[in-house]
């Protein structure tokens, strides 16, 4: 049951990644590049979170998981303080 949630969360966070891209990408909007880049590694994130706990539950990739979400939320954070547009 784990394992389908797991799953639901990297296929909702990658399917909210493409939609913000291409939606950046057809009105040049840089708050959706940037909430794009989120969602792409809170993605990330989650496959990361797949792989450590089913497939190589024997070594931590806890440090490795946490960084692509960490600097998704940087550029959203980036994005919502320093672009001006």
């Amino acid at each position: 049951m784990t394992m389908a949630i797991y799953l639901l969360c990297v296929l909702t966070s990658a399917a909210c990644a493409v939609l913000l891209l291409r939606g950046y990408r057809r009105t040049r909007v840089p708050l959706l590049l940037w909430s794009g880049l989120c969602f792409t590694g809170l993605a990330l994130n989650n496959v990361l979170l797949v792989i450590d706990t089913r497939v190589v539950p024997t070594i931590d990739l806890s440090v490795w998981r946490t960084l692509p979400a960490l600097l998704g939320i940087g550029c959203l954070l980036y994005g919502l303080v320093w672009d001006k547009r």
